[in-house]
């Protein structure tokens, strides 16, 4: 079993933190390996101060739903605050980081680009550098393992929240690596400290780490939801159901105008490597065609190690736009999210042009560092 960053700071590195004034990104995800709040610990240890707790997108609890936004709180029967950097702001402000020393980051990431802890993350670095704090990373594993890279690095005119970072779909980075990547590719200039792992290899999926999963977002239940979430998220780009209100979000996608035995049959032709489809019917309870009868498919991978997300994700909405060309549509109007998703707009124009997509991901392999 691994040992987490935050236990060695607490149990190694206490010299970083003791006596100063710190103030602490995490969610629910924030726990040790026995499951204890990071926010507990600190709380209770008689040489850190904490005095102020900042929450991503989900909120504190991870129990909001995505883009709704989080309001700012106190923390329990204590005098702590906790800012939502998911409201009104989405990096931390002057008067937030006011008497803080450092702010350390304690967050459990999914390995893709566009889950936003990750934008956060940067943010909040850079406010750091602006403010004259440090900044802490406590790393934590890369759930889809360290090794596996897929997908394109976005341009710098479609960066976003869901695309703040210039990295691949699929990174394969840690938080810590990113951090460190960030703060070195852009110069920054932060103070920053990343308290490292022991025991954590880059071939690791995060069943392999000892760990207990502990949900990430609402729509993040499992493991399993993390493997396919690199590609299958692309399906928010587009009209179809990407399985929100359906226990299997991402894993079950669908429309009520589409056959799922017809689209099954269609997706498992192409033989991508490590998933077969199996048609599903299923009434979302939210989110897109709440309440009504959707035909469509379950994403099931058979292995793991071949299973490229990413290509899959965009097989799924190729084959879709082509057999339901009248049905199929982007969502979003001055900006189609598919390309905030993407970082680009050449993805959705070579789809809808009919290029294959073997030769889109071809087209991306030179910006890669496989």
């Amino acid at each position: 079993m691994i040992r987490l960053g935050l236990t060695l700071l607490l149990e190694d590195r206490l010299e970083l933190v003791a006596g100063k004034s710190l103030g602490l990104i995490t969610n629910s995800t924030g726990v040790n390996e026995n499951l204890e709040s990071n926010i507990s610990l600190f709380y209770k240890h008689p040489d850190i101060q904490l005095k102020a707790i900042f929450s991503p997108e989900h909120g504190l609890w991870g129990a909001a739903q995505d883009a709704i936004r989080v309001a700012s709180f106190q923390y329990l029967d204590t005098s702590i605050p906790v800012f939502s950097l998911y409201g009104d702001t989405k990096k931390p402000t002057p008067e937030m980081l006011k008497g803080l020393d450092i702010l350390v980051f304690d967050i459990q990431d999914v390995g893709t680009r566009f889950y936003t802890y990750i934008s956060t993350m940067a943010m909040a670095m850079e406010t750091c550098v602006q403010n004259h704090i440090g900044f802490m990373v406590l790393d934590r594993p890369n759930p889809i393992n360290g090794l596996n890279v897929e997908g394109n690095i976005p341009e710098p005119e479609f960066r976003s929240f869901v695309g703040y970072l210039p990295i691949p779909i699929r990174h394969g980075k840690t938080v810590g690596e990113l951090a460190q990547f960030y703060n070195d590719r852009f110069k920054l200039g932060a103070q920053l400290t990343v308290v490292g792992m022991s025991g954590w290899n880059r071939d690791m999926w995060f069943n392999d780490t000892g760990l207990q999963w502990v949900m990430t977002s609402p729509n993040m239940p499992t493991l399993d939801t993390a493997i396919v979430y690199p590609g299958l998220c692309l399906i928010e780009g587009t009209n179809v159901s990407e399985g929100r209100g359906t226990t299997k979000p991402f894993e079950i996608i669908g429309a009520p105008w589409i056959n799922g035995i017809f689209l099954a049959d269609r997706l498992n032709d192409l033989s991508i490597p490590g998933v077969k489809f199996r048609p599903v019917n299923f009434i979302p309870t939210f989110s897109k065609y709440k309440d009504q009868n959707c035909g469509g498919v379950q994403v099931h991978v058979l292995d793991r190690d071949k299973f490229l997300p990413v290509r899959t994700g965009l097989s799924i909405i190729d084959k879709i736009k082509r057999i339901y060309h009248k049905e199929f549509q982007w969502h979003g109007a001055k900006t189609p999210f598919f390309d905030l998703l993407m970082g680009t707009d050449k993805t959705r124009e070579q789809l809808s042009e009919g290029e294959s997509v073997d030769n889109i991901i071809y087209s991306w392999n030179k910006g890669v560092d496989h």
